[in-house]
């Protein structure tokens, strides 16, 4: 009997999530090492060398930890990821949604922005499951959207829509900037002057002129912020105007 039942323990260990398990009461730790300490250190490599940097045996190393010690809270960089996911998240500083579902979302989009930037390995995390800290940012928005008279699949659309482009503009800045440092340029002003002979080809062969006149006229073409505030704010009145909010 004793048997049969530490198998169902190991299996009831085994399909439980890491946020499952994290919540159940456990004895005494045996060392300083908790969640939070191994997903700031992982965050921390990833943010200096890149999220391909972060494996369990570097970790071990950074914490000062025998190798298998982080396996007592994780089964593996998967769950690892997830602690780290939930760690940039728990960054965020979400509305409380009493100003209105424009202004909770706007502010969401800048916040999440904000995240991602510095911590620009996130947009790569394209398997992590859910985090409970990640999921309350489509619960605040939801809830901002509660009441206007949206059924469930209308309301999370929208909310998909704007993470479709907070995420698609900050992979274009993060792009731009691995872009920059790839080729050597510390600025813009130093990509344009290096792709200037190039440009100026492309232009001189009148298929582009549009784009000619976006080069000749734009006042704000390193202004990332304001960029992304006004492709925000179209984004808004084309979700305000669709749902006659």
């Amino acid at each position: 009997m004793a048997a049969q039942e530490r198998q169902a323990a190991n299996e009831d260990k085994d399909n439980a999530s890491v946020w499952e398990r994290l919540e159940r009461p456990t004895p005494a730790p045996r060392t300083t090492l908790t969640p939070l300490r191994i997903a700031k250190a992982a965050v921390g490599v990833a943010d200096a060398e890149g999220l391909d940097a972060v494996t369990m045996r570097r970790l071990a190393t950074e914490l000062g930890v025998a190798p298998m010690a982080a396996y007592r809270y994780v089964t593996g960089k998967d769950e690892l990821l997830e602690l780290m996911v939930d760690f940039v998240y728990a960054e965020l500083e979400l509305p409380d949604g009493k100003e209105g579902w424009r202004a909770t979302m706007r502010s969401v989009a800048l916040r999440i922005r904000e995240v991602l930037l510095r911590h620009s390995w996130v947009t790569r995390a394209t398997w992590c499951a859910p985090t409970p800290n990640q999921l309350a940012v489509p619960e605040a928005v939801l809830a901002a959207l509660d009441g206007l008279g949206l059924d469930a699949d209308n309301a999370m659309a929208v909310y998909n829509t704007l993470t479709a482009y907070v995420h698609g503009a900050v992979d274009s800045e993060v792009a731009l900037t691995q872009m920059l440092r790839v080729r050597g340029w510390s600025t813009r002003e130093e990509a344009r002057a290096g792709l200037a002979s190039q440009m100026a080809w492309l232009m001189t062969t009148g298929r582009f002129p549009m784009y000619a006149r976006y080069i000749g006229e734009a006042r704000r073409k390193d202004d990332q912020q304001w960029q992304f505030e006004a492709g925000l704010d179209s984004v808004l009145d084309g979700i305000a105007a669709r749902l006659s909010l």
